[in-house]
């Protein structure tokens, strides 16, 4: 809240105005929920003054020291503004617990409106309040004392520096107007609709129009108090994308059933929002925060609600790959990419200035997200696609030019040559390769212009010139001129003059027929489907009678398969072939002097069926070899080979294997990713084409076996067993392990002996049932889906002898210092041992063998274990584990103690009474529990109260005695007495045998004087440095320990040189405890470090030597 700044001294003019003088308004502070329990409010300020705005934090329950943090907005630190204009200010009351931070403003300018938020955090407890300053101008009279508008340019005393008349001249500017009306201004706006407030605000010359506007929102809001809540949320939130932020609100009955809301949708409990309950307090903890977080939210108890706001705030994205320029002809696809530096980060693209977004760029242009991939995809490029290209995000832009060039026309079809006949009809066709390009025709220069006779065609990609009735003047040279292109196509009509002389003569029959669609055997071929059409030319003189048969029977004229004629063309048409058409046919042509003939045989072929049967037989791993049936349809022509293709499955996307036909029915398919499903498709292939895809295969998984276990080594040798142990294969691969299998053979022979049955599934196995004496090789092989591996193999053959090793009790670290038990509690000890082969073991009790039923003893292989399940006083003592191995053993002592709770003190009485004093004394008691007595609980109470109420005076007292003071004049005062171990206080207490009486009289008491002693002294070391060796690649730490008055300045030296700003030092100063923390220390960091401490009074140094030690290798330690 704001604090107003009191005066320096009575009489001079205070050096800041107080918040409430500049605003006039300003409320009172009220408790926040959470840990501000003090926040600033929304203040008024006045031009040229100063305002001071106060926030308390609450630092009993905080884990650490909080962070406070003021803001302007939403997201500007006021820490870097800081100066003369802005001040900061922390003080911390130890007693309260309670941090006080101020922010001081001063010359309060108009830039300085708007709104603020001081923030708290302290590890994951975050806390904010958000107020607003309002900046008004200083009214007229506040200068009505001519000797106050005198300043002075110059600082320090007031009578330094010239005269500044500048705030004079000033006020004789002011021109003195007529008086006018006097309007009240806030009842209009009041009273005004808010369509008309710009209009009353232009009329009355009102010029902070929005200021006014949230002052009149604040008179026409009357706060009701909420019934529901007794703390409202806070105005707003914020918090970093990634961390976790509470929101806390108190209500009134405990009871009642809250509901939590997320831009008017209700929240339900998950691992992201958690609801906690604590009393009248409800927290809603959203953990991992991301930016769909930041919304609008409110709780509500039945028709009653509370709104807050979360701000989220997002690290600066970053650009890791810029955009690069792109060049590229018209009509092609264009993608501009660019990196940034998080995934689901928000790219803003931009052409020349203009953002492009879904519903501005259309279809024209795409945007895709592929991880931190961002792409711009601009399907079809033109020339109005040129420009410069951004990609800006909230941490910086990248840029890129498009430049796009013509796209060269290409020819797929030029013009040829024709020769025509009058009367005959002429066409020019032309193809190129864009269909949108239009051209003019030209005959020998001169531009074509279509007529009745001459039409030009553009469909598709195809431009045609036609030219009916043919007349000598349309010979000449014919030109396509594409638009916009630099290219021509031309060719010539040739006019044919046909001079015909009639000598009627007679002529046999002669069948004209172009063969060269027939094969030696006369077979003309057809693809089902299509259409056939044979043109025959038959000349003869009379004009001969045509005949089509197919065998015996003639051809219609008319229907699917039928003959044309046109005057001395014979056309034999079958629209749409079938199979059914295949067969002889002949053509025959008679006249009156004779006959021609010709045989043929049509045949109806297609492509051929899908192949089958489709399988995978082999898989390796990176390959695997499918093989498939026929085509049950071969189409009339043998198959030329086949066409595979593969997919993963999930995918729709097939990939082709080969471009040319393969022959065989067996094909090997590479490049597999190990561990991914594929199927596979095939293609049959003829000279008609390609047919239908087969059925895909079954799916199938390329897999490998796994390279060979790796350490294999011998762990345990008795007369029938050996015991094994390997690492798992380097590599496993997809296919998974699934076990291992062991085997063996004796020494010179290749017989190899499966030990296991099943799989084993760990790295160990014991090999039993063997021969004692045998020298024995063991190898192990692991297996999965894919097979066997290579075997892992001992290099040495393995006597089977069962060794002798020596018994070792390896003792606990927690049992090599004497074991505390409480009676009651259980006790479980368990000591390993080794040796071979079984020790025996054997357990005493103060020197004698252990004979008590309480205490159970269970002994294994390789440790023993003593327990007791409910511990007593008796049970304390000496224990001793021996192991023996023929004349070999090895022993361990532990001591167990059982203590309980003391008994009570004895002869607990007042020795003496003195004004407001009573001196108690007390003996230790009889039973000590087994333990030490390490405290005393002392209580009074007073022997008028009753009940008695006792209160504790003093508490783990260590002497015998006690005076207890403060006691109440008049009063009589018993006194009881508690002993405490380890174990805790005594059941009972000893209570006093007399009272302490409490006399009325007065007593004054004059305290000796007492001389106050000279605490300086020079600097001395009190624990030095002590050498130290230590491994290379550790953190390690030096310490000492120094004493002196004033508190001396502390110095760290290596070899006598300063050790300085290092971060691989860390220097710490704990109480006068000193310590060098080294990180990670490397082989040049040893050496002699020395620690100096200087005071006013003197100096003194310890000093201790470093040594750094390396670490042995794998493969020395092995040889050791």
């Amino acid at each position: 809240m704001p604090e107003p700044e009191k005066s320096a001294t009575e009489g001079e003019e205070a050096p800041a105005a107080p918040a409430e003088q500049a605003g006039g308004d300003v409320p009172e502070p009220t408790e926040g929920a959470g840990i501000i329990i003090q926040k600033p409010e929304s203040a008024t300020a006045i031009k040229g003054k100063d305002i001071t705005f106060v926030a308390k934090v609450d630092a009993s329950n905080l884990p650490r020291k909080p962070v406070m943090k003021w803001l302007k907005g939403k997201w500007l630190d006021l820490a870097s503004k800081a100066g003369k204009h802005l001040q900061f200010k922390e003080t911390y009351d130890r007693n309260t617990k309670v941090y006080t931070y101020e922010m001081r403003i001063i010359k309060v300018k108009d830039g300085d409106a708007g709104g603020y938020r001081c923030e708290v955090t302290s590890k994951d407890i975050c806390d904010t309040c958000a107020f607003e300053i309002t900046v008004q101008a200083p009214q007229d009279g506040q200068q009505e004392n001519i000797m106050e508008a005198f300043k002075r340019s110059g600082e320090g005393d007031e009578d330094a520096g010239d005269l500044d008349f500048s705030v004079l001249l000033k006020k004789r500017e002011k021109k003195e107007e007529a008086p006018k009306e006097e309007v009240d201004v806030w009842e209009i706006l009041k009273n005004a609709k808010p369509c008309d407030y710009e209009k009353i605000a232009f009329q009355y010359g009102i010029t902070d129009l929005r200021g006014m506007l949230k002052r009149l929102k604040k008179m026409k809001f009357v706060p009701k108090k909420s019934d529901a809540f007794a703390k409202k949320l806070d105005p707003a939130y914020s918090v970093d994308k990634g961390k976790k932020v509470h929101m806390s609100v108190e209500i009134t009955d405990p009871n009642a059933q809250l509901r939590w809301f997320k831009n008017g949708q209700e929240i339900k409990p998950s691992a992201k929002y958690v609801f906690e309950n604590y009393g009248n307090r409800r927290t809603l903890t959203i953990n991992k925060c991301n930016l769909s977080d930041d919304a609008a939210y409110e709780c509500m108890i039945g028709d009653e609600k509370c709104f807050t706001e979360l701000w989220v705030k997002e690290p600066p994205i970053t650009i890791t790959k810029p955009l690069t320029d792109i060049t590229t002809v018209e009509g092609e696809k264009v993608e501009f990419e660019v990196e940034v530096s998080e995934e689901g980060a928000s790219v803003k693209w931009m052409k020349d200035g203009v953002e492009l977004n879904k519903e501005m760029a259309g279809s024209r242009y795409r945007f895709k997200k592929d991880g931190t991939r961002h792409i711009l995809i601009i399907n079809e490029a033109t020339k109005e696609d040129i420009g410069t290209y951004y990609a800006i995000t909230n941490g910086g832009e990248s840029q890129a030019h498009l430049e796009v060039e013509d796209k060269p026309l290409e020819i797929l079809q030029n013009l040829s040559d024709v020769s025509a006949e009058a009367g005959e009809q002429a066409v020019f066709k032309c193809e190129v390769s864009d269909e949108n390009v239009t051209g003019k025709w030209f005959k020998d220069g001169v531009e074509v212009v279509p007529s009745d006779r001459i039409k030009i065609s553009h469909i598709g990609r195809v431009h045609k010139l036609t030219i009916d009735d043919v007349v000598p003047s349309d010979d000449g040279e014919y030109t396509f001129v594409p638009d916009k292109y630099p290219v021509t196509l031309s060719a010539k009509l040739n006019f044919v003059e046909v001079i015909v002389e009639v000598i009627p003569i007679e002529e046999p029959p002669k069948i004209h027929m172009d063969t060269s669609c027939m094969d030696d055997k006369n077979t003309i071929m057809v693809v089902a489907g299509n259409k056939l059409r044979l043109d025959v030319e038959v000349t003869g003189e009379p004009a001969p009678t045509v005949c089509w048969m197919k065998g015996d029977q003639a051809v219609s004229p008319e229907g699917r398969v039928r003959v044309e004629t046109v005057k001395t063309l014979s056309s034999f048409v079958i629209d749409g072939a079938e199979f059914r058409d295949e067969g002889p046919y002949s053509l025959v042509v008679t006249n009156s002097v004779g006959e021609d003939r010709i045989d043929m045989f049509i045949k109806v072929v297609d492509v051929p069926g899908p192949p089958e049967n489709v399988r995978c037989s082999s898989v390796g791993e990176d390959c695997a070899t499918v093989t498939w049936d026929a085509p049950a349809f071969l189409g009339g022509l043998p198959v030329k080979g086949y066409l595979m293709e593969r997919k993963k499955v999930g995918s729709a996307r097939w990939t082709k294997l080969n471009f040319d036909p393969y022959e065989s029915n067996t094909y090997e398919a590479k490049k597999m990713i190990e561990g991914v499903a594929y199927e596979m498709r095939v293609f049959a292939v003829n000279s008609i084409g390609v047919s239908q895809p087969s059925g895909a295969s079954q799916p199938f998984m390329p897999i490998a076996p796994t390279s060979e276990p790796t350490r294999l080594v011998v762990d345990e040798v008795t007369d029938t067993t050996c015991t094994l142990k390997w690492r798992p294969p380097e590599k496993i691969g997809a296919g998974g392990l699934d076990g291992y299998i062991i085997e063996y053979c004796k020494e010179g022979s290749d017989q190899w002996v499966q030990a296991n049955d099943k799989l084993e599934e760990g790295n160990q196995y014991k090999v039993k049932g063997l021969t004692m004496g045998d020298k024995l090789l063991f190898r192990v092989i692991a297996v999965n889906v894919a097979g066997r591996s290579p075997p892992a193999t001992l290099s040495q053959a393995v006597t089977i002898k069962e060794l002798l090793e020596s018994p070792k009790i390896r003792l606990p670290r927690h049992l090599r210092t004497k074991l505390i038990v409480i009676v009651g509690e259980k006790v479980n000890l368990v000591i390993p041992f080794q040796g071979k082969p079984r020790p025996v073991v054997t357990w005493l009790k103060e020197g004698a063998p252990l004979d008590d039923k309480s205490v159970g003893i269970r002994n294994s292989e390789v440790d023993s274990i003593l327990f007791i399940r409910s511990s007593e006083r008796a049970h304390s003592g000496k224990y001793t584990l021996s192991v023996q191995i023929e004349k070999l053993t090895d022993s361990a002592d532990i001591f167990i103690q059982v203590v309980d709770r003391p008994g009570p003190p004895t002869d607990v009485h007042v020795t003496d009474v003195w004004g407001f004093n009573a001196a108690v004394e007390w003996k230790p008691p009889k039973d000590d529990g087994n333990s030490e007595i390490i405290g005393y609980t002392i209580q009074k109470a007073d022997k008028k109260t009753k009940p008695q109420e006792w209160f504790t005076v003093y508490e783990h007292s260590r002497r015998p005695s006690c005076t207890v003071s403060d006691l109440v004049m008049g009063n009589e005062y018993h006194f009881r007495v508690f002993s405490q171990n380890i174990c805790g206080l005594s059941e009972a207490a000893g209570v006093s045998k007399n009272t302490a009486v409490i006399t009325k009289t007065g007593l004054l008491y004059k305290p000796p004087p007492f001389p106050e002693q000279d605490m300086t002294s020079s600097p001395k070391f009190i624990a030095p440095l002590v050498n130290r060796s230590v491994t290379a690649g550790f953190t390690t730490a030096i310490s000492c320990a120094v004493r002196g008055n004033p508190k001396p300045k502390i110095v760290w030296l290596k070899n006598n040189m300063i050790i300085g700003e290092d971060p691989k030092f860390l220097m710490q100063n704990n109480q006068g405890v000193l310590t060098l923390n080294i990180r990670k220390a490397g082989l040049f960091d040893g050496g002699r470090y020395s620690c100096r401490a200087v005071n006013a009074l003197g100096e003194d140094e310890v000093e201790c030597k470093l040594e750094i030690r390396v670490p042995p290798k794998e493969g020395e330690e092995e040889a050791k």
